[in-house]
């Protein structure tokens, strides 16, 4: 289990993504896949008002309801489950004004069939509105009990931290956590938030930590099918992103893990700056195939440790959960010149080449 941040939330270190609930996966489909992730204690979903309002005729809010519809199919199953949304995006609720926070919030309680958040996060930066503004409206919710947790989706450095000053200021309660793009082949965070978050003491959750499915492997040099997400992984159909995929395909099969796990691997085993943390804290998963069989396999979900068992089967799945090391290098560590091909790699992406 993974504890985020400064918060009493103890979660598995995968989380599951809510943006596609009611676009590319129906409410058949994601029932199947909260349920089979469900099996184990400390589920986590993330969600927001906005998802997903890019499907034609949608406003926001259908990714939320369906997952309130699964609730309410499984009576007493909320408490077992961590519950993170966003306000500001969606279409009748835009921005982070006082008024609207509070609107927002209440309707996504509605939507979800729940009386609490347990992890809120302001979606993006509203600079049109005062951030001491915003501080106080989300620290509200807390007070109300409406909310347990705060947290900063896609906020620079400067920005947390003037939140943070504002909160200290203010006695407002502080957020818990920060949520930024980060992946293989998205480094910004480390140059960018990352300090921030060590600073405060934020729990790390990274979104598109498969890069829209790029890491996953199902897009290759001259095969690439067709689907909702061609468009936004194919900024990565590129020398240096097939490079990081190749090198990704050397690690998998040396370890008998799917191309996914490694990449997610490698994402958990960051650093981040929290103090006593392992590494990044969980990433948030939008690719999962909603086969519960497969769900629950350890190489689609809790695949964290590449290190193989002593003498295993040549087809055996890896059965141990432990969190990578903190040193992505000795998770790698492989015969034959797997460690340098992974290391010309990742630092090709690192430094954009």
């Amino acid at each position: 289990m993974v504890r985020i941040g400064d918060s009493d939330l103890d979660v598995l270190p995968l989380a599951v993504g809510g943006n596609v609930f009611g676009w590319t996966a129906d409410e058949p489909t994601s029932f199947a896949l909260l349920d089979a992730f469900a099996e184990a204690p400390g589920l986590s979903i993330d969600t927001a008002d906005g998802y997903n309002r890019w499907v034609p005729g949608h406003v926001g809010g259908e990714s939320e309801a369906i997952i309130g519809h699964w609730l309410a199919a499984r009576p007493g199953k909320r408490d077992d489950v961590v519950i993170a949304t966003k306000a500001g995006r969606h279409a009748d609720l835009q921005g982070l004004a006082p008024a609207t926070v509070a609107a927002a919030a209440r309707a996504s309680l509605a939507r979800l069939g729940t009386d609490r958040i347990d992890l809120y996060w302001a979606h993006f930066d509203d600079p049109e509105v005062p951030l001491e503004e915003t501080a106080a409206a989300f620290s509200r919710l807390v007070d109300e009990g409406l909310v347990r947790w705060i947290g900063l989706s896609n906020y620079s450095a400067e920005r947390i931290d003037e939140w943070f000053a504002i909160a200290a200021r203010d006695h407002l309660h502080a957020p818990v956590a920060h949520q930024p793009g980060y992946s293989l082949v998205e480094r910004g965070f480390e140059t960018g938030t990352r300090d921030a978050a060590a600073r405060h003491h934020l729990g790390v959750l990274p979104y598109y930590a498969l890069a829209s499915g790029f890491l996953s492997g199902k897009y290759r040099p001259g095969h690439q099918p067709e689907g909702e997400r061609l468009g936004r992984a194919s900024q990565y159909f590129t020398e240096r992103g097939w490079r990081v995929l190749a090198t990704l395909d050397e690690v998998a099969a040396a370890h008998g893990a799917a191309v996914a796990s490694v990449a997610l691997a490698w994402l958990r085993a960051q650093p981040t700056g929290e103090p006593g943390g392992p590494g990044a804290g969980p990433p948030r998963v939008d690719h999962a195939r909603a086969d519960p069989r497969r769900a629950r396999r350890p190489d689609v979900r809790l695949r964290l440790t590449l290190s193989p068992p002593a003498s295993p089967p040549p087809d055996s799945p890896p059965t141990s959960a432990e969190r990578p090391p903190r040193h992505p290098d000795r998770a790698f560590r492989r015969p034959q010149g797997t460690v340098s091909a992974m290391k010309w790699a990742l630092g090709g992406a690192r430094h954009g080449r």
